[in-house]
């Protein structure tokens, strides 16, 4: 059984956005036609309060993109994003939906950011989603979204732990840096992971 992981395509990462992906609405076309070839769809939500300790404006002094020490990990200052209950937290509207069988949601906490959908960054706590994912039968997970050098490749990564086969679709996910982007698929490779293009995606 596969499933199709949908992650964060939410308006702030989106062109317009708080935290715009470069060209992340180019994902949307080939996300939603994917759907189609899968049983189980499931999404992950970025949700998080207000002051949420990732955010620049929560540290006087500090600038977006600024790595800091939170709570002993590096934490990367982003702007206000995807603050729950707001329109750039919810799901793009250009996202087919009706396939979705579950929502996720991550960095609920305000101590610390959670860029997998499986666990913070400090895997103090799950989600539930691989349990779910197990329960529903799933040995094959395949990512798609935004964005891949963050939220993606962190779940993907964490899927690989979990024991799932991991595939990375490439086309369907944009990336906040270029040379991340590399080591990302880079090192999800070293790690048994697969890098395919969506149309090399049978049903």
């Amino acid at each position: 059984m596969r499933a199709l992981l949908l992650i964060d395509i939410q308006n702030d990462f989106l062109p317009g956005g708080a935290l715009a992906v470069p060209e992340g609405n180019a994902i949307l076309p080939v996300v939603n036609k994917l759907q189609e070839q899968f049983d189980l769809v499931v999404a992950t939500q970025d949700w998080h309060p207000p002051q949420h300790k990732s955010f620049a404006s929560s540290h006087a002094g500090k600038n977006v993109f600024e790595v800091i020490d939170l709570n002993g990990m590096p934490q990367v200052l982003w702007p206000d994003h995807c603050i729950q209950g707001t329109a750039g937290a919810e799901l793009s509207a250009e996202l087919a939906q009706n396939r979705i069988e579950a929502i996720f949601r991550k960095g609920t906490n305000p101590e610390i950011d959670s860029y997998s959908g499986f666990y913070d960054n400090g895997h103090l706590k799950s989600t539930g989603l691989a349990d779910y994912l197990r329960g529903k039968g799933v040995t094959e997970v395949y990512l798609v979204g935004l964005a891949a050098d963050y939220c993606v490749y962190f779940s993907a990564l964490d899927a690989l732990q979990e024991l799932f086969e991991v595939y990375y679709l490439e086309d369907a996910v944009r990336a906040i840096n270029g040379d991340g982007f590399e080591k990302a698929k880079a090192d999800l490779l070293a790690k048994g992971g697969h890098i395919i293009q969506s149309h090399n995606l049978h049903a």
